[in-house]
């Protein structure tokens, strides 16, 4: 069977959804199911699973998946996959994810749920209501101070959905900083409950300019079971075991829409803007947005 067969419902898969989705929406028992445990262990754990070249495992695995997540492949280029590594990076059909031409609009990198956004307030930005962190604990005092009182949003990607991302715009992007970190969950209870949670896990700072040569700056947060962060145009994977420089110093063009890289698993992407950018309508704090639609737009 096809992963992306349709799968009749039944009242006793009715029942297990209802009662886990009552589980998973628990902030406390959440909290302590993702964080009070090894989390890195775990996610080296998970890194090997994942790379098992086996589709039958591969789709025991997604049955299991399937059960506490619900996934939809049915946008996949493939229906068949030999690991679950090849179902987290799949790629999509020809045309799923057009993105928006306008030069005065910034697109979404990958699909998400917006997180916190708006203005940075001298180099403070927020993970959730009453929970700021520094930029300068994020990306470094350097690159603080370039995107002071700028403006910011936070995109999560959930564990079910497409891991690639891609230029926002036509970039030019001039460096990578690699921090290795922890692994804690993204998700909102954690934002709630651990302060500066996106500077203490392990990240990249990709620095790029717009056409114009003002700056943006995409940071890519991993997260538990983030196995790894890829960046094509570097021919790099980083992990937690990456032994690798971290100032990575580069001189590419990406045109608008081209894929950067993948997650291996969901997470969180932040993306840092000048101040003459606004937010796109109806882009706002726990609204769904695909790769290619419009994110930000020029203040003229």
């Amino acid at each position: 069977m096809a992963f992306d067969t349709p799968v009749k419902i039944g009242a006793a898969s009715r029942g297990w959804r209802a009662w886990r989705d009552r589980v998973l929406q628990h902030e406390t028992l959440n909290y302590a199911l993702t964080n009070h445990v090894p989390r890195v262990a775990l996610t080296l754990l998970m890194g090997r699973l994942s790379r098992i070249d086996s589709p039958a495992l591969t789709r025991f695995m997604l049955s299991i998946w399937r059960l506490f997540a619900d996934l939809d492949l049915s946008e996949a280029a493939a229906a068949e996959y030999r690991s679950l590594r090849d179902v987290f990076t799949r790629a999509l059909r020809e045309g799923a994810r057009p993105f928006d031409p306008d030069a005065n609009v910034l697109c979404s990198p990958c699909d998400a749920i917006v997180g916190a956004c708006g203005d940075v307030h001298g180099t403070t930005a927020w993970q959730a209501k009453g929970m700021p962190y520094r930029l300068e604990d994020l990306i470094g005092p350097e690159a603080a101070a370039v995107h002071a009182n700028g403006r910011f949003v936070t995109l999560r990607l959930t564990s079910t959905m497409y891991h690639r991302f891609h230029a926002p715009a036509d970039l030019h992007v001039q460096r990578v900083r690699y921090v290795n970190g922890d692994v804690f969950n993204v998700n909102p209870p954690a934002l709630r409950r651990i302060p500066a949670l996106f500077c203490r896990n392990e990240r990249a700072l990709i620095e790029a300019a717009l056409p114009d040569g003002s700056p943006i700056a995409l940071v890519p947060v991993a997260a538990i079971l983030v196995a790894s962060i890829r960046l094509h145009f570097l021919d790099i994977t980083l992990h937690l075991r990456w032994r690798g420089a971290h100032n990575l110093p580069c001189d590419v063009r990406l045109g608008r829409g081209q894929e950067m890289g993948w997650f291996e698993h969901g997470s969180t992407i932040i993306l840092f803007v000048p101040a003459q950018w606004r937010l796109a309508d109806g882009v706002e704090p726990g609204c769904r947005i695909r790769a290619g639609q419009a994110l930000w737009r020029r203040e003229v």
